[in-house]
């Protein structure tokens, strides 16, 4: 059944394995975790691990509204480089639970599900690639526990502190996905891609949401970026900043140049971060805000030649 259990009269939905056949390069095994939640319960969290025996770790996040399918470009190059290729799928999203109301999301909540996830699976030496959401939480647990991780590659993300003013089209994008009826998940995904996505991956994208009970977490993730200086998002990132100014391992930037979304953030990360002073920091020609569309397997070349430079 994809109704689970109903919790403090909360719904919790799980996406029927039916929907996730024959989806186009995506061959990869599945593996799940429990994550707890002390009002939730126990929630089953999804996550790729090809590679499992290596070293080294590539942690691969995504953000809103994909789902790991976002990284099957990346993912083969770099396990051929040598990586355990670590790729979840956060709560909400993908093959993982799906609480059914956008009040059981909170970006703080989404931070202690993953410190749960790496401390269950025990990750260390992690090289991070983080996009969109994928950042603003991977870069908390970055800063939580720095020493988990070895080096840190960042793309169209941000770890915003509610300061200057909201764009108009954030504003807008807030309440579209508060309120229209219509949230097309894979037609999001191929509207800030640059290249065509088929109508097969446009569905792969659509296969974890089969009506809109199970779009709480997508509807959510907008209304949590933190946009006012008191938000509690915002005071945890200025915290988060500060650990961040203090991070001396490598750290890459590889933003794309038709990304309207997070144009000119690389620039923070390279004057607020020591490690990532004296880097080679790129600019992504021809990717939208979801490069690994469009540039995934050059994307995967920079992360080896980064990890391989002989930097630790």
């Amino acid at each position: 059944m994809s109704l689970l259990r109903r919790v403090d009269g909360t719904s919790i939905w799980r996406t029927p394995e039916v929907r996730f056949e024959a989806l186009p390069d995506y061959p990869f095994e599945s593996h799940y975790v429990d994550i707890d939640d002390a009002r939730l319960g126990a929630r089953r969290l999804h996550y790729i691990d090809e590679n499992p025996t290596a070293a080294r770790v590539a942690l691969l996040l995504h953000g809103e509204p994909s789902w790991s399918y976002l990284y099957r470009f990346m993912i083969p190059p770099l396990v051929a480089a040598g990586f355990r290729v670590v790729a979840p799928d956060l709560i909400g999203f993908g093959k993982s639970d799906k609480p059914g109301s956008i009040g059981d999301y909170s970006y703080a909540g989404h931070v202690g599900w993953m410190h749960q996830f790496l401390g269950a699976l025990g990750l260390n030496d992690i090289t991070l690639f983080c996009q969109d959401w994928g950042g603003l939480i991977g870069l908390r647990t970055v800063a939580d526990k720095p020493e988990r991780y070895a080096r840190l590659v960042i793309a169209n993300t941000g770890l915003p502190e509610g300061k200057g003013t909201v764009p108009a089209a954030f504003r807008q994008w807030q309440r579209f996905a508060r309120w229209s009826p219509w949230f097309p998940i894979g037609k999001i995904l191929q509207k800030a891609s640059v290249r065509e996505l088929n109508d097969a991956e446009v569905a792969a994208y659509d296969a974890p949401f089969p009506n809109r009970r199970y779009k709480a977490g997508t509807r959510a993730f907008p209304l949590l970026v933190p946009t006012t200086p008191d938000d509690p998002g915002a005071i945890d990132n200025r915290v988060a900043w500060q650990a961040l100014a203090q991070f001396e391992r490598p750290v890459l930037t590889l933003f794309s140049d038709r990304d309207p979304v997070t144009r000119g953030g690389a620039r923070l990360f390279r004057e607020r971060v020591p490690g990532a002073q004296d880097q080679p920091h790129e600019t992504m020609r021809g990717g939208g805000h979801f490069l690994q569309e469009d540039l995934g397997p050059e994307l995967a070349n920079r992360v080896v030649a980064f990890a391989d430079s002989g930097q630790a």
